[in-house]
């Protein structure tokens, strides 16, 4: 018997280290105890972890399956294989827009889904499918975080590029980081006041893996 008769979307969404794999394990967890069927993914482009588990900064894991960012049909695919009746969405910012679909199909089919995710990319545009997933919800948890410069809450993720704030026309996603080692690539959580963007590279003559 799947999860529930009006299966439920629940978006779990902030800004960097606020706590959202935290908070997804939690969840899976409670599920686990309901004695649920679950099955956690992440897309292939999350290479933090080895890719059979989920890691939270806090070290708790989570099996997990990696899954190609563009194509996440695979998920209905690995969700009827295992029979499952919850589907954990990790760092779904990074899939497709074709994600939606997919959620949508595991509702129909009487599946429930928790999706977690960035809500805003480094220069604080809304991230990939985030916006539709949230607005398609029906239950939301926002998370912030501390900002490292002041203290106050956090909304924001700060990306550094050899310790300054990455440019506005820098990649959306760098996969593996910039190549150049002058320009090693991290990020911070960052409250709207102290969050920065620098100006775009292209208008300064300045090329992207110079830092």
């Amino acid at each position: 018997m799947l999860y529930r008769a009006d299966p439920w979307l629940h978006v779990i969404a902030g800004c960097m280290s606020s706590g959202k794999t935290d908070e997804m394990l939690r969840l899976l967890r409670r599920a686990e105890i309901a004695k649920r069927r679950i099955l956690l993914v992440r897309p292939d482009v999350d290479d933090r972890t080895p890719a059979e588990y989920a890691e939270s900064r806090s070290k708790a894991r989570y099996p997990s399956e990696l899954v190609p960012r563009s194509e996440p049909v695979r998920i209905l695919s690995l969700a009827r294989e295992r029979d499952v009746d919850l589907v954990g969405i990790e760092e779904a910012q990074f899939f497709d827009d074709s994600i939606i679909r997919v959620v949508e199909t595991l509702r129909q089919s009487g599946r429930h889904v928790i999706a977690s995710g960035l809500n805003t990319d480094f220069a604080g545009r809304p991230f990939g499918a985030m916006p539709q997933l949230l607005a398609l919800s029906d239950e939301i948890t926002m998370l912030t975080a501390i900002c490292v410069v002041c203290g106050e809450n956090a909304t924001r993720t700060q990306r550094l590029v050899g310790g300054r704030p990455a440019a506005i026309d820098d990649p959306l996603i760098v996969i593996g980081g910039f190549e150049s080692p002058a320009a090693v690539e991290s990020y911070e959580a960052r409250c709207l006041r102290h969050h920065e963007i620098a100006p775009a590279r292209a208008a300064r003559g300045v090329v992207a893996d110079e830092g």
